[in-house]
């Protein structure tokens, strides 16, 4: 009877080792980083005092040697290549909530945060005064917008609701314009983002609403990747916005991401505002295969 015992009592310990290999084996590792970046090893760029309130930023066809970007106060257009200490800049319109920009072959955009959009030619961004701008406004819904990307491609521009009245049913939506030769828009479609994706994800991670504050598309993959600064996150979606992956971001490193952008060698760039004892910034991911 006591041999018995001793054996049933080894049979239940190889059953409960075999069970909790089997749970620690079907546990997934937590992935930190998108492939072919390492969010925790940026090259960081301070920001000269008028680009404390960082928020859009963009290259023209992908080429580094130039930032173009704006601030969420003043009607500014601000360029300079990253490391230099000074900014130059040129006026497109009165102080105002400006949220991002994107460049499209020929022209420039500056989204307010209203929604309300600013077109003007590229080739008059090194004037003091840019003096032929377009203002474009209730081409979509009423909210507050942060996010756009241009598709130099298609002459497509991609808006994102950070806030808005129809996102209830817990979707994220966006507009899709297309730029006329002009620097006209007219409506050519839209598109939405599963929030509910999102936060199954964060579970445990990081907790409140996702407001998307930036997108970009990587060429290189054909994925979009999505900012929200509020809970500092970052979403990589496919081609057809189904989430594929949610990526936590240290706040340390990001203060408040407000902007995203990829150059034509796919290294990924984020901005982030600054405050009264830290200058904004861009971090500078570097691709590796």
């Amino acid at each position: 009877m006591k041999g018995k015992i001793v054996a049933l009592i080894m049979m239940v310990f190889a059953s409960s080792a075999v069970f909790l290999g089997m749970s620690c084996a079907s546990k997934p590792e937590a992935i930190v980083n998108p492939k072919g970046y390492d969010l925790s090893k940026p090259v960081k760029y301070n920001m000269p005092i008028n680009l404390t309130e960082i928020s859009g930023i963009a290259f023209r066809h992908g080429k580094s040697d130039s930032l173009y970007a704006e601030e969420d106060e003043n009607g500014n257009v601000y360029y300079l290549k990253l490391g230099d200490k000074k900014v130059n800049e040129s006026r497109f319109a009165k102080s105002g909530d400006y949220e991002d920009i994107a460049i499209c072959n020929n022209y420039m955009i500056i989204l307010r945060s209203d929604g309300t959009l600013f077109t003007f030619p590229f080739n008059q961004v090194r004037n003091k005064v840019i003096p032929d701008v377009k203002k474009i406004k209730d081409l979509i819904p009423a909210g507050e917008y942060e996010g756009m990307y241009a598709d130099e491609k298609t002459n497509r521009l991609y808006i994102l609701c950070k806030n808005c009245d129809d996102d209830k049913r817990k979707v994220s939506s966006g507009y899709i314009l297309q730029l006329q030769s002009d620097g006209t828009t007219k409506p050519a479609g839209g598109f939405s983002i599963n929030v509910k994706t999102i936060e199954q994800q964060l579970t445990g991670k990081k907790k409140g609403a996702f407001r998307p504050s930036a997108l970009a598309k990587n060429l290189n993959t054909n994925e979009w990747y999505v900012l929200s600064s509020v809970n500092k996150v970052l979403v990589v979606t496919d081609a057809a916005w189904n989430v594929k992956n949610v990526y936590p971001l240290n706040p340390k490193l990001f203060n408040q991401p407000e902007g995203i952008a990829f150059d034509d060698r796919n290294n990924l760039y984020i901005s982030n505002e600054g405050d009264l004892v830290s200058a904004g910034n861009v971090l500078k991911f570097n691709y590796t295969k």
